[in-house]
């Protein structure tokens, strides 16, 4: 190898950044629906073994966040928080009428919330929800019915909302972290109730240990995989030597069984 010859880009070696900022494109693509479940996994295994940035890039050439914002994560990625200027979100509208309406789990938090509960209840969770950007406006229609939020214990909680012959609660809190997401709660609840406060107990994830931990739970998961292979291999070998070592051995039994009758009729 020639030391003293300019290593083209895609021949550089890929560091571990690399790797989670590509895995962190595919994982909101899974989120976004471009990729399916199956699509993901094949491009993850891809990504996790790949050793040069030229392996890298065409993983992702066909999704639009790899033009801009793969660009521009390595600058927020020394921050605790994964904001970054993703194309605009459009607004999330829970509406429950004499029904109920849910959104938790992991999910992409949109800039602007519309919940309305009328003789009906709305339940948001945010406590494993991704944050793409600092500010989520959560604006809150309660008429005898029922809204219920609520958020990690380490983001911004703040409220502008009233009641009227209702309950508007909403447990007012600080971050630490100035960088921390922020959710605003307004609106009215008219003979309803409106309750929001943090999950003790809940904390939202610098999201970069959340890849980590996704990329240490997928390189265990092909180990397992890989040793499974190799055991049902090994086993394989095993009855192949053993099912070999009993046609030899049947081999020469017969040999022996055909040179005594041999001998047997000679002798007579």
């Amino acid at each position: 190898m020639d030391l003293t010859k300019p290593v083209a880009e895609a021949e550089l070696r890929a560091s571990d950044a690399d790797r989670d900022r590509i895995a962190e494109i595919l994982r909101e693509a899974l989120a976004e629906g471009r990729l399916d479940a199956e699509e993901h996994a094949e491009r993850i295994d891809v990504v996790y073994r790949a050793k040069t940035m030229g392996e890298l890039e065409p993983v992702v050439r066909d999704l639009p966040a790899a033009s801009g914002r793969s660009r521009t994560h390595s600058a927020t990625a020394s921050g605790a928080y994964a904001y970054g200027p993703a194309a605009p979100m459009p607004d999330q509208n829970l509406v429950a009428i004499f029904s109920a309406s849910v959104r938790k789990g992991r999910w992409q938090v949109p800039a602007r919330i519309n919940a309305v509960a009328v003789f009906g209840t709305v339940q948001i969770d945010l406590t494993e929800a991704v944050f793409p950007q600092q500010q989520v406006r959560i604006n809150v229609t309660s008429i005898f019915g029922s809204v219920d939020i609520r958020v990690p214990e380490n983001v911004t909680l703040r409220s502008s909302g009233s009641g009227v012959l209702g309950a508007f609660e909403v447990e007012t809190h600080e971050a630490g972290d100035d960088d921390a997401p922020q959710v605003l709660v307004n609106g009215y609840a008219v003979l309803g109730s409106v309750e929001a406060k943090p999950k003790r107990g809940a904390w939202i994830r610098d999201l970069r240990d959340r890849l980590r931990e996704e990329r240490l739970d997928r390189r265990d998961r092909v180990r397992e995989q890989r040793e499974e292979r190799l055991g049902e291999v090994l086993d394989r070998h095993a009855r192949l030597i053993e099912d070999r070592h009993e046609r030899h051995e049947r081999r020469r039994l017969d040999r022996h069984e055909r040179r005594d009758r041999f001998r047997r009729g000679t002798d007579g």
